[in-house]
């Protein structure tokens, strides 16, 4: 039986690789839980490998909801994640059963638990900046983002072009910072957020060895079948950690080695973002994910919410 009445969600967040699955699963055997993906990249048909999407048998039965969204040639919205996560939600805690939200994209887990709208697009807009991006680069962008709104320029690297395109596009519709579209925390659901992490040197580890299987499983496969249905084209997809680096290998731009080496790099550096997302988060509870109790301790935290 559950151990908290619906709709109460249990969020099970924290870096890259740190253990989110492993614990989730644990979890959902002892609440009677369903998990709801909060992995941007696991919304894309076809990046399984990529992006450590568990398959069928490693889901150890537990139903898992939110995969497979969109075509890689789809730019993602976090809006349209939000209604169906939402949706989830609702019809997971409608038959009894505990809504679990997993995952490590920071901005997708606070669409579903709390309680506000995103600003709409405007094409126009949208694709004048997408243009300015192509011919004359992200640096004259981000310096314009940087002198229109601060506090939003220091929170999105100067490397991501679509969150920058994204930012100035808010700023010039609505013409107040990037930052006031995302109002303080009001709660949609009631929730318990579990957060795991490991020490450092730990995590690194675990990354490289992630990436290493990732190329062992058939990274390169995968990225050129993707390839075929127009992965290039995808602004959001073509940018996910591995797949980048796997579509400069199979340029030549990179020698596996290259590319093995630049994506355990470029995922330590979105860990260290992670980290500065969620730990700015009070209502989160630290576990290490190393600690052969950490199921009991995570348990834990779900009891003392029920009281």
């Amino acid at each position: 039986m559950p151990l908290l009445p619906p709709p109460t969600v249990v969020a099970v967040v924290g870096p890259t690789a740190a253990g989110k699955s492993a614990l989730s699963l644990a979890l959902a055997r002892e609440l009677g839980g369903e998990v709801v993906n909060a992995d941007s990249m696991q919304l894309y048909r076809g990046m399984d490998i990529g992006t450590a999407k568990l398959t069928s048998d490693e889901r150890e039965g537990v139903p898992h909801h939110v995969l497979d969204l969109w075509d890689v040639t789809v730019a993602a919205s976090v809006a349209e994640y939000q209604k169906v996560a939402r949706a989830a939600v609702d019809e997971i805690a409608a038959r009894g059963r505990v809504p679990m939200l997993v995952g490590g994209s920071g901005l997708y887990v606070r669409a579903v638990l709390e309680d506000f709208e995103f600003p709409g697009t405007d094409p126009a807009i949208r694709e004048r900046l997408e243009a300015e991006l192509a011919e004359n680069g992200l640096p004259p962008l981000y310096a314009r983002l940087r002198e229109a709104d601060p506090e939003a320029a220091g929170k999105i690297l100067p490397s991501n072009g679509r969150r920058v395109v994204r930012a100035l596009e808010v700023i010039e519709m609505t013409g107040r910072p990037f930052t006031a579209s995302l109002p303080e925390p009001t709660p949609y659901y009631p929730a318990v957020q579990i957060g795991v992490d490991r020490v450092t040197d730990e995590l690194d580890r675990r990354i490289a060895e992630r990436v290493d299987l990732m190329w062992a499983q058939g990274l390169l496969e995968e990225v050129r079948a993707l390839d075929r249905l127009g992965l290039r084209e995808g602004r959001t997809s073509s940018r996910a950690l591995g797949y980048q680096q796997a579509l400069a290998e199979l340029d030549g731009e990179l020698t596996g080695e290259q590319a093995r080496d630049e994506t355990v790099r470029a995922t330590r550096r979105f860990v260290r973002r992670q980290r500065s997302w969620f730990r700015r988060d009070p209502r989160i509870t630290w576990l290490d994910a190393a600690d052969p109790n950490v199921t009991n301790a995570a348990l834990a935290v779900v009891r003392g919410a029920e009281r």
